[in-house]
């Protein structure tokens, strides 16, 4: 027989491919906790969902044995979900256009003009992003009176455009700075002014930033609450966020078809959140924001 002599260190690939492999199936267990922990509030959320008053309180974490499908059409019609989604949406559509046209002309003047004073915008746009919005409601609530734009649609939107623009500005701007200015450069050569950059050069090659920026501000008009009860009092103008009011009768609240109507709500931001997830990840990658 022959002896197979192995060289010095030919054993070190395998034991480097070895230990690549361990980290790798303890990084998918850490994600695969991370994932769990995630999802199981939707679950039983919606295992409440489908449950009737009764075995809500006697097993509020266990799956129904007998599903109420029902839930979720006395939901949908209790609560007029349909009128809710529909001034949800035109909330949420005013409120991303808007943000978008202002945090771009505010996060291109800052990253490419050299104007006075720009340390000091910055700093007021942190700080503006982490005041609390409930500092602002008695002041904000006799404006809107006086202005006839208090229970007006157009009115929280406008409210919506002063809370989110500062941290879309910081986000854009983020973006902004990481884009090469050669493009820009030639146009000004050319004789192009800084509106002609903006729409036709700048906004073409930061459209993932915005993206991010859409998909962030449409999420955070979709859900918000305070201010939406607080300026809105016509149930006919009420969004969606609101429709849990629907099933408070006196000091009892029917739990079950409060979740249901939270998963009727919750679907839309899913979907769409899982069409757009990579365009989402990469935006907010690319601006400096995450990790």
């Amino acid at each position: 027989m022959i002896a197979t002599i192995e060289e010095p260190g030919s054993g070190r690939p395998k034991a480097a491919r070895r230990s690549r492999r361990q980290s790798s199936r303890i990084a998918y267990l850490f994600l695969a906790v991370l994932a769990g922990y995630a999802l199981l509030p939707i679950v039983i959320f919606a295992f409440s969902a489908l449950k009737t008053q009764a075995d809500l309180g006697a097993h509020p974490l266990s799956p129904p044995t007998h599903p109420q499908w029902h839930n979720l059409v006395d939901a949908w019609t209790q609560a007029d979900m349909g009128t809710g989604l529909r001034n949800s949406v035109i909330i949420v559509t005013g409120t991303v256009l808007g943000v978008c046209v202002i945090a771009g002309c505010a996060a291109y003047a800052m990253a490419r003009l050299d104007l006075p004073g720009r340390n000091g915008v910055l700093t007021y746009l942190i700080v503006s992003s982490a005041l609390p919005i409930q500092l602002f409601l008695v002041p904000l609530f006799y404006l809107w009176t006086r202005l006839n734009l208090y229970d007006s649609i157009p009115g929280l939107i406008i409210i919506y455009w002063a809370v989110f623009s500062p941290f879309a500005t910081l986000l854009l701007r983020s973006f902004l700075i990481g884009l090469p200015r050669d493009y820009e450069q030639a146009a000004r050569i050319d004789g192009a002014g800084e509106l002609t950059i903006l729409f036709r050069i700048v906004l073409r090659l930061s459209w993932p930033g915005f993206l991010t920026v859409a998909l962030v501000t449409a999420l955070a008009a979709y859900n918000e609450f305070l201010l939406a009860v607080t300026f809105i009092q016509t149930p006919s103008r009420l969004p969606v966020s609101l429709a849990m009011y629907s099933f408070q009768q006196g000091y009892t609240v029917n739990y079950a078809l409060v979740s249901a109507a939270g998963l009727i709500m919750l679907a839309p931001m899913i979907v769409l959140f899982l069409a757009l997830q990579r365009r989402f990840v990469s935006g907010l990658a690319s601006s400096g924001l995450a990790g």
